[in-house]
C-alpha cells in the first residue's frame, strides 16, 4: 500500500476530486494548507502599505491506494492539476510513502481490504 500526498492550488480541487472518483478511489483527505516552494510568495496592498505575503494558500490531498493504483492515481492528478500544457509554477507536488498496515476501526479488518 501507499499514500499519495499531493499539494495543489485550491481551485483544482473539484476536479481532481472527480476524476479520483472515477478512477475508483472513494476516500481521500483534504486539509487546506499554507505554504510556499519555488514561487516564494508575493506582495499584497493593504491601506497602500505593501505587504509581503510569504504563504500561498494550498489544498493536501491525501489517499491511499493499492502498489498497483499508484501510477493510474498519480496521473490523474497531474492531468488535472497543471496548469496548460506546460504547466505553471506553483502547479503542486505529489508526495508517494509506503504504508505499513491500514486497520479499519468499526470491522479491525486489516490491509488493503481496510482502505
Amino acid at each position: 500500500m501507499k499514500k499519495i500526498e499531493a499539494i495543489i492550488k485550491p481551485y483544482k480541487i473539484e476536479e481532481i476530486k472527480n476524476s479520483l472518483t472515477t478512477i475508483g478511489i472513494h476516500g481521500m483527505t483534504v486539509t487546506y494548507v499554507e505554504g510556499f516552494g519555488s514561487q516564494g510568495g508575493h506582495t499584497e496592498s493593504y491601506r497602500s502599505a505593501e505587504i509581503a505575503v510569504s504563504f500561498i494558500p494550498k489544498i493536501k490531498i491525501e489517499v491511499v491506494v493499492d502498489d498497483d493504483k499508484v501510477k493510474t492515481v498519480n496521473e490523474a492528478i497531474i492531468r488535472h492539476a497543471k496548469t496548460g500544457p506546460e504547466g505553471a509554477i506553483g502547479d503542486g507536488k505529489i508526495f508517494v510513502y509506503n504504508i505499513e498496515n491500514a486497520i479499519r476501526i468499526r470491522t479491525q479488518e486489516e490491509g488493503p481490504v481496510a482502505l
